[in-house]
């Protein structure tokens, strides 16, 4: 019976240490939002002071004022979420239907085929900067939408991904099955896989959503005007060389990070689901 209430003691001491790692892990993941959002609520002179303010301030309302004086802020935000929507469908669909071709389907040079496809993730993209850029200017999509959209729609992890996923969690047995039943290759893919395979689409959604919305080299190469700027680049231009309002740049950026943390909301329990997909699976 002692020891009965020593093992409990011991794994409510062990519990109690667990969530308590979590919570300073927790705390210390969301302070830089909490930061960045007390500095977009102060004035310059108030981030600039020692000790720098660690309360929000009243000053949200006009740094949001000069941001929107700075750059047309809500016409990027437009931009980006045209590219990081668009984009990301296309990689739900292009990446998914490769996946279910490398999983499900026998046919010459599949593994040669897959590792040059891992091996394509091991290249640093600023090396295909430049044959990327000449590809785009041949096409006449320079300083247009276009230019960021469709290279993006494929994606190496995503294909990898998702043929991970569907070996593991789509049997064979229900393809054959399928067969035997008449189904084309197309319809086992949209009406047995792709209903399966709904936690993997929201966490390739949000990494790859995430990555369009945050991606600054390749959309400052192709963009030129101001009206077809993303976010990224717009927010660029509120750094001045000789005065910096790091209230007016906060705030421009903690707007910006907004949508990122919905669209987290909105797939989290999909996301989590999908990672202790394999951990539950008996």
């Amino acid at each position: 019976m002692g020891s009965r209430k020593t093992e409990a003691k011991k794994i409510t001491f062990s519990n109690i240490i667990v969530y308590g790692v979590l919570m300073i892990a927790a705390i210390l993941s969301i302070f830089p939002f909490y930061w960045m959002f007390v500095m977009a609520t102060n004035h310059n002179s108030a981030i600039n002071s020692v000790p720098p303010a660690f309360i929000p301030g009243k000053e949200l309302v006009t740094n949001f004022q000069n941001v929107l004086s700075n750059i047309d802020f809500f016409g990027a935000m437009w931009n980006s979420l045209i590219v990081s929507t668009l984009t990301t469908l296309g990689v739900l669909f292009l990446c998914s239907l490769a996946g279910f071709s490398f999983a499900k389907f026998q046919f010459k040079g599949k593994n040669v085929l897959f590792v040059f496809l891992l091996v394509t993730m091991m290249v640093p993209p600023q090396l295909g900067l430049i044959p990327q850029y000449y590809i785009i200017t041949k096409l006449d999509w320079v300083n247009d939408l276009k230019a960021i959209i469709i290279p993006g729609m494929i994606d190496a992890f995503g294909i990898f991904w998702m043929r991970q996923y569907i070996s593991s969690n789509v049997p064979d047995e229900l393809m054959d099955a399928a067969k035997i039943d008449g189904c084309s290759n197309f319809r086992i893919y949209w009406n047995i896989t792709v209903p399966v395979i709904i936690p993997a689409f929201a966490t390739l959604a949000i990494i790859k959503f995430m990555y369009m919305w945050n991606d600054f080299l390749w959309p400052l190469v192709v963009l030129r005007d101001e009206s077809s700027y993303t976010i990224q680049i717009a927010l660029r231009n509120l750094i001045d060389n000789y005065v910096r309002d790091n209230g007016m740049i906060l705030s421009g950026t903690f707007w910006a990070t907004v949508p990122l943390i919905i669209i987290f909301l909105l797939f989290n329990r999909l996301f989590i689901q999908s990672l202790t997909q394999g951990a539950v699976k008996s």
